[in-house]
């Protein structure tokens, strides 16, 4: 960068994906870009993924917030790049969650760094996933919070691939209740 340049995110961000392994933008910032988001603030931090011990450098937060999590959600027999493409609009730019694996990188960050009522929100408007897409990455998905989640929320807001979710986590699902502690002293109760 020379003096007086402004760098571009796009390309900061296509970048850091040749520079750390797995790097990928996901979870709500994917579904935002792929058109899913519930009042999206301006200032919203990018929410960035990757894989091993890497963390985002300085120069980098300083000019675009961002929180990076190496907590992938997804088995290992999960093909490496399933769920991960560019942009339409940028198709040589840095792999984005489709919005199926968004969601579940969403789900997966509730009660950590993601809010209860507003990812219940956020999923409100997933009405035209691909139940095909969605099946292999419950199948895969090693988290039962986020597979639980999915499937309880999916069938009260009656969306359209509800049944398929369900199905595909089945065995995933288990019985009796699961429960989380929340931050806050409140609890997280999700039935099988």
């Amino acid at each position: 960068m020379f003096p007086n340049d402004a760098l571009r995110r796009e390309d900061c961000l296509k970048f850091l994906s040749r520079q750390m392994p797995g790097f990928h933008v996901g979870g709500k910032t994917a579904l935002a870009w792929r058109g899913v988001r519930h009042n999206l603030p301006a200032r919203e931090p990018l929410s960035l993924w990757g894989e091993g011990n890497a963390g985002l450098p300085e120069w980098f937060q300083q000019r675009f917030p961002s929180r990076y999590t190496t907590r992938n959600p997804f088995a290992p027999g999960l093909p490496k790049y399933f769920g991960l493409q560019p942009l339409p609009e940028s198709p040589e730019g840095v792999l984005v969650s489709v919005p199926e694996r968004a969601l579940l990188e969403l789900l997966s960050e509730v009660a950590v760094h993601q809010g209860i009522e507003e990812a219940r929100n956020i999923m409100e408007g997933a009405r035209s996933f691909r139940p095909e897409v969605l099946t292999t990455l419950l199948k895969n998905c090693r988290r039962v919070k986020v597979v639980r989640l999915c499937v309880s929320w999916a069938e009260e807001l009656n969306l359209p691939w509800a049944t398929a979710a369900k199905t595909a986590a089945q065995k995933r699902l288990g019985h009796g209740r699961w429960t989380h502690r929340l931050k806050d002293g409140t609890f997280l109760v999700l039935k099988s």
